[in-house]
């Protein structure tokens, strides 16, 4: 995949984009993944093969910019009034969608992508974006606060665990329960209070 895939491009080379992602989209829902080819989605989308292959480099590589993009969020988090309610919520709304048939199919498409290329840190990026704001809100209501890497490393990376490999294992408790571990580690990292 070339380094422009990675970017969101503007003129030409966003509709091409844009007609490209649509067309597999729109093909895996008539056909199936497996009947996708680059020829069949290059013709769906108005373009050559060669302009494909060019930008994407091969199918797999592809199918790993669209779930990149399925998984990009539509909206900042919701605000619930509380670290421990925007987190609990997060991370519930999370779960659900990344554990969902197609969640797990965009997951790992995205990680099926050249990981020098950097679809797997879009991903890592989106989660961390949203724990940011999530971070700032609660700070600016004055609540202590985990950094973002320790809530990537204790919420999301067993979430991911659980979603890829143990999909029976996860529930509300289970999220909850990582909520309160990493809130119990910044607790006792605070300050008392005078």
């Amino acid at each position: 995949m070339s380094a422009r895939a990675t970017t969101r491009p503007g003129g030409r080379g966003a509709r091409v984009q844009r007609s490209v992602h649509q067309a597999v989209r729109d093909l895996e829902a008539e056909l199936g993944r497996e009947a996708l080819t680059v020829p069949l989605i290059a013709a769906r989308a108005g373009v050559t093969p060669s302009t494909v292959y060019r930008r994407w480099g091969d199918l797999r590589e592809l199918l790993s910019d669209v779930a990149v993009e399925r998984l990009r969020p539509d909206a900042p988090p919701v605000d619930h009034g509380s670290l421990r309610a925007d987190l609990e919520a997060w991370t519930v709304q999370f779960a659900e969608e990344m554990s969902s048939t197609a969640g797990r199919t965009y997951l790992r498409d995205a990680l099926l992508g050249d990981p020098e290329q950097g679809n797997a840190a879009r991903c890592s990026d989106y989660a961390a974006e949203q724990l940011m704001a999530i971070g700032v809100r609660a700070a600016g209501r004055g609540e202590a606060v985990p950094d973002v890497e320790t809530l990537l490393d204790v919420v999301v990376a067993p979430l991911l665990y659980r979603i890829l490999f143990r999909p029976s294992d996860l529930s509300e408790a289970y999220t909850g329960h990582l909520v309160a571990v990493v809130l119990g580690r910044v607790a006792s990292l605070s300050p008392p209070k005078s």
